[in-house]
């Protein structure tokens, strides 16, 4: 991943100058105990099941990925060369830690791993992610999914 200061100044200055999109105040919802908690993934690593559509650049669009894929069922679409692949190439899960989910699953310190996690394509305007995530929103309620790790790449 490249960093701020490895930019030319004037573009350090502009990425730091950018306005940040205002989410409003959010509802406090005290969560279960970890141990009873259904915990899904969101990415925005651009990965996907081998075989998807590739994701379009700034589209909002999300992949989804089924609780029981293989690290073989990945691959990665993202198309920044600001992005670093290496760690994706090595250990799918340090974009979709999935098995690491499934760990922390079969040891009790969760309850259970979702049947369906999202993936979104990074650097993407969350204006543009706002309805996928709402429709996101109503699937994992319907898995009664407590608990969302994000996965920001």
């Amino acid at each position: 991943m490249v960093r701020l200061d490895e930019f030319s100044e004037d573009f350090e200055q502009e990425l730091r100058g950018r306005a940040m999109p205002d989410y409003g105040d959010a509802a406090f919802v005290k969560p279960p105990a970890l141990e009873d908690c259904r915990v899904a993934l969101i990415s925005t690593a651009g990965v996907h099941r081998r075989g998807d559509r590739p994701f379009s650049q700034y589209s909002g669009e999300f992949r989804v990925i089924e609780r029981d894929l293989t690290p073989a069922d990945f691959v990665m679409s993202h198309t920044s060369t600001n992005f670093d692949r290496l760690g994706f190439l090595q250990d799918v899960n340090a974009a979709v830690p999935l098995e690491r989910l499934k760990e922390l699953e079969a040891e009790g310190v969760i309850g259970s791993v979702a049947q369906y996690h999202y993936s979104f394509m990074g650097a993407t305007k969350p204006e543009n992610m706002k309805p996928n995530i709402e429709d996101i929103s109503r699937t994992l309620k319907k898995d009664n999914v407590t608990a969302i790790v994000l996965c920001p790449v």
